[in-house]
């Protein structure tokens, strides 16, 4: 049975019964009425027209019970059929459709709101695919371009010199080591977006003084000082990327800084919460543009050492919330950036 005919007989059974117990009660004070005022034979043939009339009765409050009942749950279900036809309607292209629906604000309205909600969601993160594969594609489209120019360049030069075929041969190499940092990133950041597997002890401490150790020629090739305060900021978690998020930090504010700038990494425990803080000075950020350097491949037109893919602060977000935490980031006064991630802190690191 459909819902709307099982709440038509739900509805059609408490009527009926109901005026059942009426009309048997009614039929139980006549008779004791009848049987005190008439002699038998009168009071019986009375009852007997009495229940006669009570049973048509009972049975066209049936019929008008299970009319109304099935009006009425038309009615209800109105919402139910509203929702479904728009989830048949929604596909990939079509994710435009929403319900709307109208009314007093019950359980149907509540659950239009969800699925409403629920395609809001959906929408944003099919956009944000289609934009992340996009600019992948174009990102990737870059080295792929050069590998494949320089190849054809040098080889329809029959008396290409060995000079011209090293320069050919460091130029293909460049446009690799690229390639495989961008896709090294696009990997790092699609791990960081699954659930976690691994709860490793890491002390964020241990990890800054390292990012900042593994980035020293990075630093001193852009003339860049970094200075380091750490504190133990102890955390469990996946520690590959979580040494992945200190290190990307670092490395954002050495290569998107100036000439003779700094670079400030902090770490620290507070509130039950541990902190990796890295400032930078460089060029100035727009207040209002600040959060999009988190999305992939966003880097605002900040001049860079062209190595990066744009994926550094994209991956850190990712890490930071998939241990609880967040990264907020602050335009620095002068220009550059304050980076700064919260985590839970989850006891001491052995």
């Amino acid at each position: 049975m459909s819902v709307r005919a099982r709440l038509t007989a739900v509805y059609a059974l408490v009527f009926v019964l109901a005026m059942a117990a009426v009309l048997l009660v009614s039929y139980l004070l006549m008779r004791g009425h009848l049987q005190r005022t008439l002699p038998d034979a009168d009071a019986d043939s009375v009852l007997h027209q009495l229940a006669r009339q009570y049973g048509l009765a009972l049975l066209g409050a049936l019929l008008l019970a299970v009319a109304l009942g099935w009006l009425a749950a038309g009615r209800l279900l109105a919402p139910i059929r509203a929702i479904t036809r728009t989830a048949r309607r929604v596909s990939d292209e079509r994710l435009e459709e929403r319900i709307a629906l109208q009314g007093p604000r019950d359980e149907l309205r509540e659950l239009a709101d969800t699925f409403d909600a629920m395609l809001d969601r959906l929408q944003g993160a099919l956009d944000g695919q289609r934009r992340f594969v996009a600019n992948a594609s174009h990102e990737l489209r870059g080295p792929l371009t050069v590998i494949r120019t320089e190849a054809e360049v040098t080889l329809a030069d029959p008396d290409a010199s060995p000079a011209e075929l090293r320069e050919m041969g460091e130029a293909v190499l460049e446009a690799t080591e690229r390639t495989e940092n961008l896709l090294d990133g696009l990997l790092v950041l699609a791990r960081s977006q699954r659930a976690l597997l691994r709860q490793d002890p890491v002390d964020l401490a241990v990890a800054a003084r390292r990012a900042v150790s593994e980035a020293a020629d990075a630093a001193s090739a852009a003339h860049v000082r970094v200075r380091l305060a750490t504190c133990p900021a102890p955390v469990r978690g996946d520690e590959a990327l979580l040494v992945r998020l200190v290190g990307n930090l670092v490395d954002n504010g050495i290569r998107y800084n100036a000439s003779g700038g700094d670079v400030d990494v902090r770490t620290e425990a507070r509130d039950g919460h541990v902190c990796v803080r890295v400032e930078n000075t460089g060029a100035v950020v727009p207040a209002d543009k600040v959060e999009l350097l988190t999305q992939p491949f966003e880097r605002l037109g900040r001049r860079a050492d062209g190595r990066g893919a744009g994926l550094g602060l994209s991956i850190v977000r990712a890490v930071a919330e998939a241990h609880g935490g967040a990264l907020r980031l602050r335009a620095r006064d002068g220009g550059g950036l304050v980076a700064e991630v919260e985590l839970p802190a989850r006891g001491p690191v052995a």
